[in-house]
């Protein structure tokens, strides 16, 4: 089961995303996509087993992935204060891997209907539901 966590800006999210992966299932191969360097780095020192960082990293490995993870943005031309480019969404949400998003109501972006929960339980809930599709 490939699985690819992309964030941006510090990559808080996606650190957390691949250490939670991984602490429920070691086995999980994680291919964590920074939009920038820092947060390819954080998930990088969160476990991931593969990294890369930009634009063309995020098209060519969601070519092949089973699940991507990541906040909401990611399916968002410009998201992430600009980070996030319409090829990087537009490969993710063409992408037929199932989809893990974290609905994080920033920058302009807001999911209606989504209640103010921490980020961090809303980290530990994607967490869940990868474990579970992994299974």
């Amino acid at each position: 089961m490939k699985i690819v966590v992309i964030d941006g800006q510090g990559g808080g999210i996606g650190k957390a995303l691949v250490a939670g992966i991984k602490a429920e299932c070691r086995n999980a191969q994680i291919t964590a996509i920074g939009t920038n360097s820092v947060s390819t780095l954080a998930m990088q020192k969160a476990g991931a087993d593969k990294a890369a960082t930009g634009e063309n990293a995020v098209v060519v490995a969601c070519r092949t992935a089973d699940i991507i993870a990541g906040p909401v943005g990611i399916v968002v031309a410009d998201a992430l204060i600009g980070e996030v480019t319409p090829k990087m969404a537009a490969a993710v949400g063409s992408s037929s891997a199932k989809k893990v998003l974290i609905p994080v109501n920033m920058c302009d972006t807001f999911v209606v209907g989504v209640n103010d929960t921490a980020v961090s339980n809303l980290v530990q809930l994607a967490v869940a539901r990868v474990i579970r599709e992994i299974e």
